[in-house]
Order: structure tokens, then sequence, then C-alpha cells
């Protein structure tokens, strides 16, 4: 799976998959594994894509808005940002990004993150 979703991201970052394209390997099953808990053993290289599927959900730790911290809550952060209701399932884009100098916490639908200083891992989502 890791290898298919490599190809993906390259062809993604290319601009050389259509939308329709990359919905018909989500819909086949070939592209989105089950997300993990956080990004923190994935967070490297900055640049590195990946596309999971995350069940919704309200509780976890969580820092940051728009750029969280690799070891926040993967499930909570895709509620957070708007990209899945709160026990629906959706699968989401997440790309690695340099880590910001300071993560700004905010409330967003239900769910509050928080301030955090530096730290060595970040990454965004974004919907597909």
């Amino acid at each position: 799976m890791k290898v298919m979703q490599e190809l993906v991201a390259y062809f993604d970052r290319r601009g050389d998959l259509s939308k329709a394209q990359l919905r018909k390997l989500l819909d086949q099953g070939f592209l989105a594994a089950d997300a993990p808990p956080t990004m923190l053993d994935l967070c490297d290289p900055v640049g590195a894509t990946y596309y999971f599927r995350v069940r919704g959900a309200v509780e976890g730790s969580l820092w940051g808005t728009d750029v969280y911290t690799g070891d926040s809550a993967l499930t909570v952060a895709a509620v957070h940002a708007g990209l899945v209701k709160p026990d629906e399932t959706a699968i989401v884009k997440v790309t690695v990004v340099a880590p910001p100098a300071q993560y700004q916490g905010s409330a967003r639908r239900g769910v509050t993150s928080h301030d955090f200083g530096r730290y060595g891992s970040a990454y965004r989502l974004s919907a597909i």
C-alpha cells in the first residue's frame, strides 16, 4: 500500500492525475489505508503525501490550526479541519510540511486545539 501511495503522490504533485482518476483509485481500494493514530512516525520527509481513511473524533490531543503537530490525533484534526464530521468516515490527503516556529490553537467544529511552541514534525490535511 505504501508503494502505491508514494507513486500516486508523485503523480499528484506533478499534476498528472485528475480528480476523477484519483477518485477511481480510492473507490477501488488501491490507495487509502486506515489512518494511524498520529503522523509521528510518518512525518519524514517534508512533502510526503498519504491518503487515509479517517473516522472523525472530537476527543484527543490536538495542537495547531491548519498545520498540526506530528503527534496530534489525526481523527480529531480531520474534524477540526472540517474534512469529516464526528463518527463519519472520509478519505483525506495528509501532507507532511515543514514545522512552523509556533502552532496556534483554535476552536472549530466542536473541537479545541491548543497552542504549542516549536515541535519537530508537522502535517496539513486536505480533501480529496
